[in-house]
């Protein structure tokens, strides 16, 4: 599958969100964290999704400080989450909320750079669990919202190891080669439901704690930072991109 650059330039409208509600999960850090406060500022009602409530309390904080709507915080461990957790997820957001508008899929799991042949079927599920199974889950979970919205977009999150396979990535590579896979198969199934489109994003080298991870030895002040993705997240969930759908954007 190709890949779509993002053309420098845009420039979102300040009430480009208003009145939306988006789920964010990995919420309580890096991009998930940046683009959470980004889409508050924009207008839109965000839930917080993620395993540590303390930090899910923190961004809560620093939106509330800042004025913007009120979010909702779900603290989930998605690796050990069942369907029944994704269904409930949807139904708090139906009961408190009453509608959804996008979903960002950031949350990722990473162990270590190893060949293949020392990684185990332990690792496999778990890295599967949290960058496969658990955003199909909530996506199939939150369908019935998401059509009932006028203008809904999902974003899932890939890798340049996902997209073009590189050596020792191993099963996070793999796993988010199969969350591209996935985007597209859920675009196409779903383009008869006008209003709902799901795309993927592939951040590229930024500063965030999974980066910090995977390249110790960079110089990760040099990076840039996560506010450089903030225009492209806003693009996808945003009604400017309403035409575009089972796409992959570089960032």
């Amino acid at each position: 599958m190709s890949v779509t650059p993002f053309p420098t330039g845009y420039q979102p409208h300040p009430q480009l969100l208003e009145n939306r509600v988006i789920l964010v999960t990995g919420a309580g850090q890096g991009l998930g964290k940046t683009a959470s406060i980004a889409f508050a500022r924009y207008g839109a009602t965000v839930i917080l999704l993620g395993r540590k409530t303390r930090k899910l309390e923190s961004v809560y904080d620093e939106i509330q400080a800042q004025g913007y709507r009120e979010p909702l915080i779900f603290p989930m461990d998605i690796e050990k989450a069942t369907d029944e957790d994704a269904k409930a997820v949807a139904e708090g957001i139906y009961q408190q909320l009453g509608r959804l508008d996008g979903i960002l899929h950031n949350a990722a799991h990473f162990d270590n750079l190893s060949p293949l042949e020392i990684q185990t079927s332990a690792q496999f599920a778990r890295m599967f669990q949290v960058n496969v199974i658990a955003p199909f889950a909530l996506t199939r979970a939150c369908l019935p919202l998401l059509r009932q919205a006028e203008d809904a977009s999902v974003i899932f999150t890939s890798s340049t190891c996902g997209h073009q396979a590189s050596a020792f990535w191993g099963a996070h590579g793999i796993s988010k080669h199969a969350v591209e896979h996935m985007a597209k198969t859920w675009s196409l199934e779903l383009e008869q439901s006008p209003g709902l489109r799901i795309n993927t994003v592939i951040p590229g080298p930024v500063q965030s704690p999974q980066r910090k991870k995977t390249h110790p030895g960079e110089m990760h002040e040099q990076l840039p930072g996560p506010d450089s993705l903030v225009p492209l997240y806003l693009y996808l969930m945003g009604p400017n991109s309403k035409e575009e759908s089972g796409k992959i954007f570089s960032a």
